[in-house]
């Protein structure tokens, strides 16, 4: 959690709760030291759970850097920590075994993937480094294993493709009978929607899918507004903004800003479809929750989200405006195919779950930790 911002929520906010509450009840004898910022929210209270605050977090950039490579490998180690899990990087000062998670790959795209180029700097030079010390590397996806095994031609061994879980018991398709007319009062969100959710990341092209939608029939839009939620980012909320006024769609497109996570599940439920135009992700964590939530997906025609999606969503490249936009169009005119697909992704999501996460990640970091004689 050291790498988290604490006033900007991330999936790892997710992650590490459900990774370690899961465990708790996986593995009672394995316990955990937490290294969270000051201010970062942590919600388990647990006798095997220390929480460890003397670190800033990422809204203190360089300092945290200082800590992540110098500071908390020793204080894991002085606390009793058996191994060091993390994410993107082997601190320099690592005098534990490092189970290093990778979730982004953004470095790769340098500028366009909007994180500045120091940044992009940084990761990449962090993960190549990290790909030769790691003891164990966690890989979300088959797509993004592939290219790890491309950066490090000897890492096969030392590599683990553990897919991301989903809490079913948030993710689900059946809703309160009062969900819709909540969602209205609460949010102010129409009968019928499509849905896109995610910080303005400039990755997630934001701006295609509004290009693509600005396509549709004007009765269409009318009847299915497109809904926005997710946090600002380096301007890019702003440039939506601006470009819906500019194709002339800006009464059409909802920007109702980040929401609190409680009504997550039910923003997916209500939605006739959930639109990810994404270029780039390591797996695709929205997918699976909508998809368990019975809400169709239109996705943009990458690898990775095909492998996690496995036919139960259509497929586009947004690069295609018209194309795009004439498969939002099918789906919101067409029930049967939305049944289809609804069905189909409630059988794919079943396959992704916290409990099979954490039985992957714990059993083979415990393995390693016995081969290790720790």
């Amino acid at each position: 959690m050291l790498c988290e911002n604490p006033r900007r929520r991330t999936g790892l906010t997710t992650l590490f709760h459900e990774f370690v509450g899961h465990a708790l009840r996986q593995f009672p004898e394995v316990s955990w030291v937490v290294f969270a910022g000051p201010e970062q929210g942590w919600e388990i209270a647990d006798p095997r759970v220390e929480v460890v605050r003397m670190f800033p977090a990422n809204d203190r950039l360089w300092a945290r850097l200082w800590a992540d490579h110098f500071r908390v490998g020793p204080e894991a180690r002085r606390r009793g920590a058996d191994a060091l899990l993390t994410v993107g990087f082997v601190p320099v000062r690592a005098p534990l075994p490092v189970v290093m998670h990778v979730f982004t790959l953004h470095h790769r795209r340098g500028a366009a993937a909007n994180v500045g180029r120091l940044r992009s700097f940084y990761r990449g030079r962090a993960l190549r480094a990290g790909l030769r010390r790691a003891a164990l590397v966690i890989a979300n996806s088959e797509w993004t294993a592939g290219h790890l095994r491309e950066e490090s031609p000897g890492l096969e061994s030392r590599l683990l493709v553990s897919y991301e879980g989903l809490a079913h018991a948030q993710f689900r398709p059946e809703a309160a009978a009062d969900e819709r007319a909540l969602l209205q009062l609460e949010l102010g969100l129409p009968p019928q929607y499509l849905l896109w959710i995610s910080n303005f990341y400039a990755y997630k092209q934001a701006g295609r899918l509004i290009a693509a939608y600005a396509r549709l029939d004007p009765a269409l839009r009318a009847k299915f507004p497109l809904v926005m939620s997710g946090g600002e980012w380096q301007g890019g909320r702003a440039q939506a903004e601006q470009e819906a006024r500019q194709l002339g769609v800006g009464d059409d497109v909802r920007f109702i800003g980040w929401v609190d996570d409680r009504w997550l599940a039910a923003r997916y439920r209500q939605a006739r479809a959930y639109v990810l135009p994404s270029a780039e992700e390591t797996f695709g964590k929205t997918v699976t929750e909508a998809m368990a939530c019975g809400c169709p997906c239109v996705l943009n025609a990458i690898p990775v989200l095909g492998e996690v999606a496995a036919g139960a969503a259509l497929t586009v490249d947004f690069a295609d405006p018209a194309t795009a936009a004439a498969s939002l169009a099918a789906l919101c005119r067409d029930d049967a195919l939305a049944a289809r697909l609804r069905a189909a992704g409630l059988r794919r999501a079943a396959d992704f779950s916290y409990e099979k996460l954490t039985n992957e990640r714990i059993g083979r970091i415990r393995a390693l930790l016995e081969g290790a004689g720790s």
